[in-house]
């Protein structure tokens, strides 16, 4: 699919320009500035397009955000259901807390996580946004819970262990891990995180 530029500055036929492509460039505006601080002049300026193109195709920018996010749940959130196709309870953690390191601190894409950024910036008008994210956040986190509720019923947990908190614990500890990386953590830190929350779960 090919969108127009409304706003072309040339005679005759507006031209095209590829969605996926803006789309991505939004995604990174808004990956790194949050919803808030995503203006439409920056994110029309990244996406390469005017005003009138944006809205013409993507819709207004609550829109256009929904559907980055989307972009990022398929393309940086994948190790998420691929965590959850782990055979042990502990592997489940362990592809969960890598996969967050590798996504969250690597040196191509913006640091942090674009859905903690766009919850912690919002403001009482922007509470859509908010909970948009925050519904989409419960989903994977009962995902994750039904895994460890299968977990205990195979053994793989003790029956001591209560999923819903254990998974409410992992997801803590990699937010945590979000946060520190947009801070500016390095790689080596977060890792050291990750094995002593490994090394932990092995002491049990």
């Amino acid at each position: 699919m090919e969108c127009s530029d409304l706003n072309t500055r040339t005679k005759g036929r507006p031209r095209e320009f590829d969605p996926d492509v803006a789309l991505a460039a939004a995604l990174r505006v808004f990956w790194q500035q949050g919803y808030e601080g995503a203006s439409l002049a920056m994110l029309t300026e990244a996406m390469g397009i005017a005003k009138p193109s944006l809205y013409s195709c993507f819709g207004n920018k609550e829109a256009l955000f929904k559907q980055a996010l989307d972009l990022y749940e398929r393309e940086k959130l994948a190790y998420i259901g691929a965590a959850i196709e782990a055979p042990t309870a502990r592997g489940v953690a362990e592809r969960l807390l890598r996969g967050a390191v590798d996504t969250h601190a690597n040196a191509q894409d913006p640091q942090g996580c674009m859905g903690v950024m766009s919850m912690i910036g919002c403001k009482s008008e922007d509470a859509s946004i908010r909970d948009h994210v925050i519904e989409r956040r419960k989903s994977s986190e009962a995902a994750l819970i039904r895994r460890f509720e299968r977990a205990r019923e195979e053994g793989d947990l003790s029956s001591s262990v209560d999923p819903d908190t254990l998974a409410r614990y992992i997801i803590t500890v990699i937010q945590g891990m979000q946060v520190r990386a947009q801070a500016g953590a390095t790689r080596d830190e977060l890792e050291g995180i990750v094995d002593m929350f490994l090394a932990v779960w092995s002491s049990r």
